[in-house]
């Protein structure tokens, strides 16, 4: 088996570039994600397991004003994992329910319950 290493250092700027070309590219929506934090903050609930933090951060997603591009670009880029627009992602495809481990409670838990957040009409599945 032969592994192929690329060498793409022509495409990197050197440290002695003018930074400015870049600094002129058009903000994209990623620029108005709620988000999108300095601090990374908030990575961790976009990224979880647990039912408490995929909740919040729908809930985050629910109110945020680029919603609609989030979510259009990870269905186009078929996200692995992680909610994205609002949405709960698992190999490229929303996950309709998420449950803990183990056997299902008989009786539901009101904090296992996701918040609902429509997913805009002109990027649902066409039935």
């Amino acid at each position: 088996m032969s592994i192929q290493i690329h060498d793409d250092i022509d495409r990197w700027p050197d440290a002695g570039t003018d930074p400015a070309p870049f600094a002129t590219e058009p903000t994209t929506w990623w620029d108005d994600a709620r988000c999108r934090t300095d601090a990374a903050g908030l990575g961790h609930l976009f990224f979880s397991e647990e039912i408490q933090d995929i909740a919040r951060a729908k809930t985050i997603c629910s109110s945020c004003p680029v919603i609609a591009p989030c979510l259009s670009g990870a269905l186009e880029r078929r996200e692995p994992f992680g909610v994205w627009g609002g949405q709960l992602f698992l190999n490229g495809r929303i996950l309709a329910v998420k449950r803990r481990r183990g056997r299902p409670p008989k009786h539901p838990r009101p904090e296992d319950q996701l918040p609902e957040v429509p997913i805009p009409e002109h990027l649902r599945p066409s039935a």
